[in-house]
C-alpha cells in the first residue's frame, strides 16, 4: 500500500472464514490473515472478494494505518512475479454482532450477499478498537475481536509481470 509506506506484508491464505481462531491466531503472529474456502474469499486476482485481515492495535500493528487509505488508493498484490493492482472504492464498517453485516463483509461482492461475482475485488480488513472505546463500547467476542471492523474495499484494475530478481 503505497500511500501508508505498507510494503512486504505477508499474507497467509488459510481456510476458513474472516476473524476466525485460526485467522486470528495468524494475526498474532504479526502476518495478514486471508481466508478462502465456502465461507471465505478467493485468492489474488481471482474473481470474487479476496479477504486479508490484519492487527492494528496489537502484535506489529500491520494494519494499524487501514483507516488512512481513500478512494482511489493503489493496493499491491505480489504473488511470485505477478503483481495485482487494486483501487480503494470505498470504506465500510462491519459489526461482528450482526450476522447480516458480516455475510456483507464476507460476500462474493462485498456488501451485497447473493450477488455473483463479475470481477476482482478486495477487502482489507482491521479493528476499529479505538473507535469502539471512543464511543464507550468495549465489547468484543471470544477472540478479542472490538465490536466493530474497518473494510476498505476495492477492484482490480491490473495484472503485472514483475521482472526477475537476480
Amino acid at each position: 500500500m503505497p500511500r501508508l509506506g505498507l510494503d512486504r506484508l505477508v499474507v497467509v491464505p488459510y481456510r476458513g472464514w474472516t476473524d476466525d481462531a485460526p485467522g486470528t491466531a495468524i494475526q498474532d503472529r504479526g502476518r495478514l490473515a486471508s481466508p478462502y474456502g465456502p465461507r471465505g474469499g478467493t485468492g489474488p486476482g481471482g474473481v470474487g472478494n479476496y479477504q486479508v485481515t490484519g492487527h492494528r492495535t496489537s502484535s506489529t500493528r500491520a494494519f494499524e494505518f487501514l483507516p488512512d487509505l481513500r478512494r482511489g488508493d493503489r493496493v499491491l498484490v505480489d504473488v511470485g512475479r505477478t503483481r495485482y493492482v487494486y483501487r480503494v472504492t470505498r470504506t465500510r464498517e462491519t459489526s461482528f454482532r450482526s450476522a447480516r453485516s458480516l455475510r456483507e463483509q464476507r460476500a462474493a461482492v462485498p456488501g451485497r450477499p447473493g450477488v455473483t461475482a463479475t470481477r476482482a475485488m478486495i477487502t482489507l480488513s482491521t479493528c476499529a478498537t479505538a473507535e469502539d472505546h471512543a464511543e464507550g463500547n468495549y465489547w468484543s467476542d471470544e477472540f478479542k475481536n472490538p465490536e466493530h471492523r474497518i473494510d476498505k474495499v476495492g477492484v482490480l484494475v491490473a495484472v503485472r509481470r514483475l521482472p526477475r530478481r537476480g
